[in-house]
């Protein structure tokens, strides 16, 4: 499990290095046809992270309460995020997975609940779940990639 958890840190390198010369403005801006910005999408894989992985397994949040709350599934930026908020951002797009990787070590996920995503998927196991993670990373991977084009014009 810890490959699957490689390929997602991947992922997130990826969209670093695909927002990293943006400016705070750049990813707090909300492209029309949209109802969030680059920065809420790269927050929002975090937050999602806990909810699929976490909360799915009856486990409380690795991360605070209000970074989840401002990016959790179903949320939309409600204000300008600022530089710190990045700082914190940037660092737990990998300090997530390093803890997540310790609690897959301790066998953390033995137990988890079953479910069935919005697209009709059906989750079983921690396994499952991370599989479906990357998926979810991917999808947010190529709305940040089409922002990215919309706010540079």
């Amino acid at each position: 499990m810890i490959q699957l958890v490689d390929n997602i840190r991947k992922t997130r390198i990826f969209v670093l290095d695909l927002i990293k010369e943006l400016s705070l403005e750049k990813l707090n801006k909300i492209p029309h046809g949209f109802n969030n910005n680059i920065f809420w999408n790269a927050g929002h894989l975090i937050a999602a992270q806990q909810t699929i992985l976490y909360l799915r397994a009856g486990h409380s949040l690795s991360i605070s309460e209000d970074f989840f709350n401002n990016f959790k599934p179903g949320s939309r930026p409600e204000r300008f995020f600022q530089s710190d908020e990045e700082d914190e951002m940037k660092q737990l797009l990998f300090g997530s997975l390093d803890i997540l990787e310790n609690d897959l070590q301790k066998n953390l996920f033995e137990t988890f609940t079953p479910w069935v995503t919005r697209t009709g998927i059906n989750i079983e196991n921690i396994r499952e779940a991370l599989i479906y993670l990357h998926h979810h990373e991917g999808l947010h991977t190529g709305i940040i990639y089409s922002m990215k084009r919309m706010v540079q014009k």
